[in-house]
């Protein structure tokens, strides 16, 4: 789940991290009152959407008049905004942050992860902080600094000022260790899988400030955060990834055109290989769950067809846990509520494999059965080329 750089910002301040006063608006006649009571006689709006690369796609902005400030409120809102991490269509914006510039002396980056090779949470900071931090990331490695965090000795003072030197500061070591450790406290507490700062700048008066925000929770720990979990801003994510989460269905949309639905995630990657493997390419990952039922399979069925560049669906169920018998019930149930205008690829192996077979075979549906993974890869690619 992500979060809006306004909502990141408001938890930035709960943990001491300094950030310049801001506000956020949702109507652009907000604009102009908001500003004032800022204070200053310039400000930065700033789009609010789930995307990085805000700034080159004309999403950030600063401005040293109220009624431009309004205008532009005007054009963001209600609009969507197209950046290099977001699809054709871009996101859609509903909110503008207004904050107070800074006099920037230079851009830093800081950011923390759960690096789950090495187990622990890392730290990672550069002195080429700024909007191309991916590209210095590729391109000159070595200018990013790493520490990682020993779970159960937790942030050390020595690591602070190591990334502090490594990074060229001096005046700033305690103010710089001190965000370091409201950071790690944050991640810890809410669920983090991702934070940055980018950048974290030093003003030519000598302060640190945070001046963007980003912060990834992750999903598995939100029924501890309620608080946070109120945050989430659906318009910002996948419709279809949406209904999916509504029916505890593990759904993610990708760019191909044979739909699967299977259950258990490793049989779900395993079916995605072997669709690219004979030349096709899988339009999602849908993992139904080892304990699904008739009614989840019908749901999954809806979710699938709803996309529209689908053109062949493959369903691969291993009767373990759940039996094969409800699948196909389930199977029968969607195409029969559901427009079903492409084929359909079933191929069902464990418990209660004959009676599954069985039902769809006597449903007088147009169902290609098929007796293995490779058999039905074969069969929904070619029925996917036509």
């Amino acid at each position: 789940m992500n979060l809006h750089e306004y909502q990141a910002k408001a938890l930035f301040q709960q943990y001491g991290i300094p950030v310049p006063k801001f506000s956020v608006i949702d109507q652009a006649d907000q604009a102009i009152s908001t500003a004032n009571e800022l204070g200053g006689t310039r400000w930065v709006a700033k789009a609010q959407v789930h995307a990085g690369g805000r700034g080159k796609a004309g999403g950030v902005k600063v401005i040293d008049d109220t009624k431009e400030l309004q205008a532009y409120a005007e054009s963001l809102i209600g609009s969507h905004l197209v950046t290099h991490q977001t699809g054709a269509d871009g996101q859609p914006i509903h909110q503008v942050l207004i904050e107070q510039p800074c006099d920037i002396e230079r851009e830093l980056y800081l950011g923390a992860l759960v690096d789950r090779q090495r187990e622990c949470v890392v730290f990672m900071a550069s002195a080429a902080g700024g909007m191309d931090i991916e590209e210095v990331a590729r391109t000159e490695p070595d200018k990013i600094l790493t520490v990682a965090i020993n779970p159960a000795a937790g942030l050390q003072g020595y690591q602070c000022r190591q990334l502090a030197f490594g990074l060229g500061l001096d005046k700033q070591v305690k103010a710089f260790s001190q965000i370091m450790s409201g950071l790690y406290k944050l991640f810890i507490e809410s669920d983090i899988s991702l934070v940055e700062i980018n950048p974290l700048v030093v003003t030519k008066t000598g302060d640190l400030l945070a001046i963007d925000a980003k912060i990834n929770i992750d999903d598995n720990g939100l029924y501890r955060q309620k608080a946070i979990a109120e945050l989430r801003d659906t318009s910002q994510e996948d419709e279809k990834e949406c209904r999916a989460r509504e029916h505890d269905l593990n759904y993610i949309s990708l760019d191909g055109d044979i739909a699967c639905m299977v259950n258990g995630a490793g049989l779900a990657m395993a079916t995605m290989d072997i669709i690219k493997l004979h030349g096709g390419e899988p339009a999602n990952f849908l993992d139904v769950g080892g304990g699904t039922t008739a009614a989840r399979v019908a749901e999954a069925f809806k979710l699938i067809v709803s996309d529209t560049k689908v053109k062949a669906i493959l369903v691969n169920i291993f009767g373990g846990i759940v039996r094969c018998d409800l699948i196909a019930e389930g199977i029968i149930q969607a195409v029969k509520e559901v427009d079903m205008s492409v084929p359909v690829v079933v191929r069902l192996e464990g418990t209660n494999v004959e009676q599954g077979k069985k039902l769809l075979a006597e449903s007088g549906l147009a169902i290609l059965a098929a007796d293995d993974l490779d058999d039905a890869a074969k069969q929904a690619v070619q029925a996917a080329k036509g």
